[in-house]
């Protein structure tokens, strides 16, 4: 494994030495990586190497999962989230996530966004919350005048940045996104991608994509991952996206973005 990060700034949240279970299954093995406070890192590689497990190990996802296991930790303010002291339920406020496809609550589009919010005990003013919101995730222009129809009324790619809007809401500093893109068409695609450069000024981006070209245009990291012959994942390379794409460390990772494999 190859990893030449050389970030000066702030890491948002660092894995060391971590292996995820499924059962007796070890999905991923041995993963440290730091992530750049932000900045947007993006996670590749083939089908079944475990980029999602990853991912969703940044916010205890997989706890939802009754086999899953972490051993390791992961490291978010010097804490580790995978402490039995630490609740899981506050680490997903401090760093949301959005998922492959749009799942809006079946809620009109004020109350997707607010709801977060007021689960987590929100005593500002509601309406400037849900505006802000939805001005970020470069939604409020389409949806201003119709904040009190249903989510679903959206299109898929409106969809999507709601459920942004609705993980801005909760003002997290983390911003986890599993192949955000992948229900949906180009234009929407670009939409999405251009939100997301936006929105790195405010928070730490981490994204899940099959898409290299999108790893290549969005992203700032990038992180390829393999999977071993007990099918296990683990980090082949990381670096600064440009240095990873145009001169690769591992033959593996050349392969890899030259499309000979995976």
């Amino acid at each position: 494994m190859t990893n030449t990060v050389h970030s000066n700034g702030h890491i948002a949240i660092q894995a060391n030495n971590m292996h995820v279970y499924y059962g007796n299954f070890r999905a991923v093995k041995d993963i440290t990586l730091q992530f750049p406070s932000h900045q947007i890192s993006a996670l590749i590689g083939p089908s079944g190497c475990g980029k999602s497990t990853v991912l969703r190990s940044f916010n205890r996802m997989n706890d939802l999962v009754a086999t899953a296991r972490v051993e390791g930790e992961v490291l978010y303010h010097n804490h580790n989230i995978y402490d039995a002291s630490v609740d899981p339920v506050e680490v997903r406020r401090h760093i949301g996530m959005v998922f492959q496809k749009p799942n809006p609550f079946p809620k009109s589009i004020y109350e997707n966004v607010a709801w977060g919010a007021r689960v987590n005990g929100f005593k500002g003013n509601m309406d400037d919350l849900v505006e802000s919101a939805l001005r970020q995730a470069a939604l409020w222009d389409e949806v201003k005048d119709k904040l009190d129809q249903s989510g679903y009324s959206l299109s898929g790619g409106q969809q999507q940045r709601l459920c942004i809007a609705r993980t801005i809401a909760v003002k997290p500093e983390i911003i986890l996104m599993d192949e955000p893109t992948s229900a949906l068409d180009p234009v929407a695609t670009l939409k999405i991608e251009e939100l997301i450069q936006e929105l790195k000024k405010s928070y730490t981006i981490i994204i899940v994509t099959h898409n290299m070209q999108q790893a290549a245009r969005a992203s700032d990291y990038t992180a390829f991952f393999n999977m071993d012959e007990d099918r296990a994942g683990y980090l082949e390379e990381y670096n600064e996206t440009n240095e990873l794409f145009t001169n690769p460390k591992n033959e593996l990772t050349e392969q890899y973005i030259t499309g000979r494999f995976g």
